[in-house]
Protein backbone atom coordinates (compact mmCIF):
# COMPACT_ATOMS: atom_id res chain seq x y z
CA UNK A 1 0.00 0.00 0.00
CA UNK A 2 2.78 2.43 -0.87
CA UNK A 3 2.83 5.25 -3.37
CA UNK A 4 4.15 4.47 -6.82
CA UNK A 5 7.90 4.98 -7.09
CA UNK A 6 8.77 7.79 -9.43
CA UNK A 7 12.20 6.51 -10.45
CA UNK A 8 13.47 10.06 -10.64
CA UNK A 9 12.90 13.65 -9.70
CA UNK A 10 9.28 14.56 -8.95
CA UNK A 11 8.40 17.62 -11.01
CA UNK A 12 5.91 20.29 -10.10
CA UNK A 13 3.81 19.21 -13.05
CA UNK A 14 3.71 15.65 -11.79
CA UNK A 15 2.68 16.79 -8.33
CA UNK A 16 -0.17 18.80 -9.86
CA UNK A 17 -1.23 15.85 -12.03
CA UNK A 18 -1.37 13.56 -9.02
CA UNK A 19 -3.33 16.13 -7.00
CA UNK A 20 -5.80 16.62 -9.86
CA UNK A 21 -6.29 12.87 -10.23
CA UNK A 22 -6.98 12.55 -6.51
CA UNK A 23 -9.46 15.42 -6.57
CA UNK A 24 -11.26 14.01 -9.61
CA UNK A 25 -11.32 10.54 -8.07
CA UNK A 26 -12.82 11.95 -4.89
CA UNK A 27 -15.71 13.44 -6.87
CA UNK A 28 -16.29 10.27 -8.89
CA UNK A 29 -16.02 7.90 -5.92
CA UNK A 30 -18.43 10.03 -3.88
CA UNK A 31 -20.96 10.05 -6.74
CA UNK A 32 -20.73 6.40 -7.84
CA UNK A 33 -19.00 4.42 -5.09
CA UNK A 34 -15.79 2.43 -5.17
CA UNK A 35 -16.23 -0.72 -7.24
CA UNK A 36 -18.44 1.11 -9.72
CA UNK A 37 -15.74 3.43 -11.02
CA UNK A 38 -13.24 2.72 -13.78
CA UNK A 39 -9.82 4.22 -14.43
CA UNK A 40 -11.26 5.74 -17.60
CA UNK A 41 -13.92 7.60 -15.60
CA UNK A 42 -11.31 9.05 -13.25
CA UNK A 43 -9.13 10.10 -16.19
CA UNK A 44 -12.08 11.69 -17.96
CA UNK A 45 -13.08 13.64 -14.84
CA UNK A 46 -9.49 14.85 -14.37
CA UNK A 47 -8.89 15.57 -18.07
CA UNK A 48 -5.91 13.20 -18.33
CA UNK A 49 -4.96 10.12 -20.31
CA UNK A 50 -4.51 6.60 -18.93
CA UNK A 51 -0.77 7.18 -19.31
CA UNK A 52 -0.93 10.06 -16.84
CA UNK A 53 -2.85 7.85 -14.45
CA UNK A 54 -0.34 4.99 -14.61
CA UNK A 55 2.59 7.35 -14.16
CA UNK A 56 1.18 8.14 -10.71
CA UNK A 57 -0.72 5.02 -9.61
CA UNK A 58 -0.43 1.31 -10.31
CA UNK A 59 -4.15 0.72 -9.89
CA UNK A 60 -7.48 2.21 -8.90
CA UNK A 61 -7.02 0.44 -5.58
CA UNK A 62 -3.78 2.34 -4.92
CA UNK A 63 -5.41 5.65 -5.85
CA UNK A 64 -8.33 4.91 -3.53
CA UNK A 65 -5.97 4.23 -0.66
CA UNK A 66 -3.97 7.40 -1.37
CA UNK A 67 -7.19 9.40 -1.35
CA UNK A 68 -8.25 7.92 1.99
CA UNK A 69 -4.81 8.54 3.51
CA UNK A 70 -4.85 12.17 2.37
CA UNK A 71 -8.21 12.91 4.00
CA UNK A 72 -7.55 10.85 7.14
CA UNK A 73 -4.27 12.69 7.71
CA UNK A 74 -6.11 16.00 7.29
CA UNK A 75 -8.60 15.06 10.02
CA UNK A 76 -5.84 13.97 12.41
CA UNK A 77 -4.00 17.25 11.78
CA UNK A 78 -7.18 19.26 12.36
CA UNK A 79 -7.82 17.56 15.68
CA UNK A 80 -4.20 17.93 16.80
CA UNK A 81 -4.17 21.65 15.95
CA UNK A 82 -7.49 22.27 17.69
CA UNK A 83 -6.24 20.62 20.87
CA UNK A 84 -2.79 22.21 20.89
CA UNK A 85 -3.58 25.78 21.93
CA UNK A 86 -4.25 25.24 25.65
CA UNK A 87 -1.52 24.98 28.29
CA UNK A 88 -1.38 22.12 30.80
CA UNK A 89 -4.95 22.90 31.85
CA UNK A 90 -7.39 21.62 29.24
CA UNK A 91 -10.48 23.77 28.85
CA UNK A 92 -12.65 20.91 27.62
CA UNK A 93 -15.70 22.92 26.44
CA UNK A 94 -13.45 25.37 24.56
CA UNK A 95 -11.40 22.53 23.03
CA UNK A 96 -14.57 20.69 22.00
CA UNK A 97 -15.86 23.86 20.37
CA UNK A 98 -12.62 24.27 18.40
CA UNK A 99 -12.65 20.65 17.27
CA UNK A 100 -16.27 20.69 16.14
CA UNK A 101 -15.72 23.97 14.24
CA UNK A 102 -12.75 22.74 12.19
CA UNK A 103 -13.39 19.02 11.90
CA UNK A 104 -14.07 17.79 8.41
CA UNK A 105 -17.77 16.89 8.30
CA UNK A 106 -18.18 16.56 4.57
CA UNK A 107 -20.83 14.14 3.37
CA UNK A 108 -18.96 13.27 0.15
CA UNK A 109 -15.92 12.36 2.23
CA UNK A 110 -18.10 10.24 4.51
CA UNK A 111 -19.45 8.35 1.50
CA UNK A 112 -15.89 7.63 0.33
CA UNK A 113 -14.80 6.71 3.87
CA UNK A 114 -17.71 4.29 4.23
CA UNK A 115 -16.78 2.63 0.94
CA UNK A 116 -13.23 2.30 2.24
CA UNK A 117 -14.45 0.78 5.50
CA UNK A 118 -16.50 -1.86 3.66
CA UNK A 119 -13.55 -2.54 1.36
CA UNK A 120 -11.21 -2.88 4.36
CA UNK A 121 -13.56 -5.35 6.06
CA UNK A 122 -12.91 -7.74 3.16
CA UNK A 123 -9.16 -7.12 2.76
CA UNK A 124 -6.85 -7.67 5.78
CA UNK A 125 -4.07 -5.51 4.29
CA UNK A 126 -6.41 -2.58 3.78
CA UNK A 127 -7.92 -3.18 7.22
CA UNK A 128 -4.47 -2.85 8.83
CA UNK A 129 -3.94 0.46 7.05
CA UNK A 130 -7.34 1.72 8.16
CA UNK A 131 -6.66 0.71 11.76
CA UNK A 132 -3.31 2.51 11.62
CA UNK A 133 -4.93 5.77 10.53
CA UNK A 134 -7.67 5.47 13.15
CA UNK A 135 -4.99 4.85 15.76
CA UNK A 136 -3.22 8.05 14.72
CA UNK A 137 -6.38 10.05 15.35
CA UNK A 138 -6.86 8.39 18.74
CA UNK A 139 -3.23 9.04 19.69
CA UNK A 140 -3.59 12.74 18.91
CA UNK A 141 -6.55 12.89 21.29
CA UNK A 142 -5.07 10.60 23.95
CA UNK A 143 -1.75 12.48 24.04
CA UNK A 144 -3.55 15.75 24.68
CA UNK A 145 -5.77 14.26 27.38
CA UNK A 146 -2.75 12.63 29.02
CA UNK A 147 -0.89 15.94 29.17
CA UNK A 148 -3.85 17.45 30.97
CA UNK A 149 -4.01 14.70 33.59
CA UNK A 150 -3.49 16.09 37.06
CA UNK A 151 -4.72 19.48 35.82
CA UNK A 152 -8.07 18.53 34.29
CA UNK A 153 -10.20 15.70 35.65
CA UNK A 154 -11.87 13.30 33.24
CA UNK A 155 -14.95 11.28 34.20
CA UNK A 156 -13.77 8.20 36.10
CA UNK A 157 -15.94 5.90 33.98
CA UNK A 158 -13.72 6.60 30.96
CA UNK A 159 -10.64 5.20 32.67
CA UNK A 160 -7.37 6.40 31.15
CA UNK A 161 -6.68 8.85 28.33
CA UNK A 162 -6.51 6.07 25.74
CA UNK A 163 -9.98 4.83 26.66
CA UNK A 164 -11.29 8.39 26.57
CA UNK A 165 -9.85 8.81 23.07
CA UNK A 166 -11.65 5.63 21.95
CA UNK A 167 -14.90 7.11 23.26
CA UNK A 168 -14.32 10.37 21.40
CA UNK A 169 -13.71 8.57 18.10
CA UNK A 170 -16.78 6.40 18.67
CA UNK A 171 -18.87 9.55 19.16
CA UNK A 172 -17.49 10.96 15.89
CA UNK A 173 -18.35 7.70 14.10
CA UNK A 174 -21.93 7.83 15.40
CA UNK A 175 -22.47 11.44 14.41
CA UNK A 176 -21.06 10.93 10.92
CA UNK A 177 -23.25 7.87 10.34
CA UNK A 178 -26.31 9.96 11.15
CA UNK A 179 -25.02 12.72 8.87
CA UNK A 180 -24.87 10.30 5.95
CA UNK A 181 -28.61 9.76 6.34
CA UNK A 182 -30.03 13.15 7.31
CA UNK A 183 -27.49 15.44 5.52
CA UNK A 184 -27.69 17.96 8.39
CA UNK A 185 -24.10 19.25 8.74
CA UNK A 186 -24.98 22.07 11.16
CA UNK A 187 -26.94 19.67 13.33
CA UNK A 188 -24.07 17.16 13.25
CA UNK A 189 -21.63 19.77 14.59
CA UNK A 190 -24.01 20.68 17.43
CA UNK A 191 -24.66 17.05 18.29
CA UNK A 192 -20.95 16.18 18.19
CA UNK A 193 -20.17 19.08 20.52
CA UNK A 194 -22.85 17.96 22.96
CA UNK A 195 -21.67 14.35 22.93
CA UNK A 196 -18.00 15.22 23.43
CA UNK A 197 -18.79 17.66 26.25
CA UNK A 198 -20.95 15.04 27.97
CA UNK A 199 -18.25 12.41 27.54
CA UNK A 200 -15.35 14.48 28.81
CA UNK A 201 -17.00 16.61 31.50
CA UNK A 202 -20.03 14.58 32.62
CA UNK A 203 -22.09 17.15 30.71
CA UNK A 204 -20.89 20.18 32.66
CA UNK A 205 -19.76 23.37 30.99
CA UNK A 206 -17.09 24.29 33.51
CA UNK A 207 -14.01 22.62 34.97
Amino acid sequence: MTAKATGGRVTGRRVRTRANLLEAAFTVFAAKGFGRVSIEQVCEAAGYSRGAFYSNFDSLHELFFALYRQRADLIADQVSAALASDGPDLDVPAAVERVTEVLLLDRDWLLVKTDFLVHAARDPQVARALLEHRARLRRAIADRLARARGHTALPAVLGDAEAAAHAVVAAYDGVTTQLLLDRDVAGARVWLGQLLTALLTDGSTGQ
